[in-house]
């Protein structure tokens, strides 16, 4: 990673309209370099979903120099994704995009996947601690996942 890539200011704004087709990239993206993953929706459907809750006012957008680096979707203190482009990664992306959500209220919750250690790893360095697992039969992927909750000391 070159070091002007790892200082390139990260703004983070509301969603516009027009960033669903960018934060349906970065989630089709992810889901296709992950192996463990079943694709359940091709990428029209993924940017009607986004373009569905950028709408609702859910989703926030990491914004670095010429492009959306990661979004996160929260309605209240529920965190409904968090996924950040893979160029983006390891720059701070993730955090600012959390810390923003932490800045807004005084607890929060999301689910992953069991077989997200990445992910895993992210949430507990975060402060997230869990506090349940379920074998994934409630979840769209019918894969294993986890319970997170971050409060505010």
């Amino acid at each position: 990673m070159n070091l002007a890539a790892r200082t390139s200011p990260i703004n983070i704004t509301p969603a516009r309209p027009d960033d669903a087709a960018a934060c349906a990239a970065i989630l089709s993206d992810w889901i296709e370099a992950t192996d463990w993953m079943t694709p359940l929706r091709d990428r029209g459907t993924l940017r009607a979903d986004m373009a569905d809750l950028i709408a609702r006012g859910w989703v926030i957008v990491a914004r670095q120099p010429g492009a959306v680096a990661g979004f996160l979707a929260r309605d209240r203190a529920e965190i409904h994704a968090l996924y950040v482009a893979g160029q983006a990664r390891g720059q701070g992306v993730g955090h600012a995009l959390l810390a923003q959500a932490k800045a807004a209220t005084a607890r929060l919750r999301l689910w992953t996947f069991q077989a997200d250690t990445r992910a895993r790893t992210f949430y507990q360095s975060e402060g997230f601690v869990e506090t349940g697992r379920t074998d994934g039969s409630g979840n769209d992927h019918k894969l294993p996942d986890i319970r997170y909750e971050w409060r505010r000391a």
